[in-house]
């Protein structure tokens, strides 16, 4: 009798919602908004913060990151801070490029019917630049951003995300870059995975106990591909 095969039952979701980190998780651009931080701050009349210092702040909102880079400027000169932050910025926005094989894994997860989101440090202005300069939205469900939440680590940007797709916490994952991202994702009761070639190394983000930290866009990719 001939035998008979079966194609296997395919892998249940573990995760409804996937909540993006943007610039350093998505977008290779760490580098360049640290020198952008650092040449803001020195134009502003402050003291140019190292490259660890510059970064560890990347995935604040704007201000908090710029105050927190730039102690010994008065804040009677924040807005000139982030004035020229911008200035710097817009010299190089189109510098910055995605990771290679994200959009591969952002297009395999959406078939496999997540909701892909965007929750970022980055302003609302700003990351609609991004997407449409890089033709990624239609590929997100849903976005929050610094500037009309609340900025990281507070839980608020995945609350909205959570509330708006009707999905609870244990079936979000939020995915970054920063140990900023991660706690928020402890402050919202959701599980998170860090990414070591962005902002922070693998060990401050691995001690907020990710289920997984990738070293390589790659290996991102192969993670959330069999385990997400």
């Amino acid at each position: 009798m001939p035998m008979t095969l079966h194609k296997p039952a395919a892998r249940p979701r573990r995760f409804d919602l996937i909540a993006f980190d943007w610039d350093g998780t998505l977008f290779d651009s760490t580098a360049i908004i640290t020198r952008c931080i650092q040449l803001a701050v020195g134009d502003a009349g402050g003291t140019v913060p190292s490259d660890a210092d510059a970064s560890y702040v990347i995935g604040l909102g704007l201000m908090q990151a710029l105050a927190h880079a730039a102690p010994d400027v008065p804040k009677e000169k924040y807005p000139l801070l982030g004035e020229r932050y911008k200035h710097h910025y817009s010299l190089h926005q189109e510098d910055i490029t995605l990771f290679g094989g994200i959009v591969d894994m952002l297009q395999a997860l959406k078939q496999r019917q997540h909701f892909l989101t965007v929750a970022t440090g980055k302003s609302r202005w700003g990351l609609d630049q991004a997407l449409g300069s890089v033709a990624l939205k239609d590929l997100f469900h849903a976005s929050r951003t610094a500037d009309e939440t609340a900025g990281k680590p507070h839980p608020r940007m995945l609350h909205e995300l959570m509330a708006e797709m009707g999905v609870a916490p244990e079936r979000t994952l939020m995915v970054g870059d920063t140990t900023h991202d991660l706690q928020m994702a402890i402050n919202a009761g959701c599980a998170s995975v860090g990414v070591s070639y962005g902002a922070h190394n693998h060990d401050a983000l691995a001690a907020l106990g990710p289920l997984f930290v990738a070293e390589s866009a790659d290996e991102l990719r192969g993670w959330m591909l069999e385990h997400a």
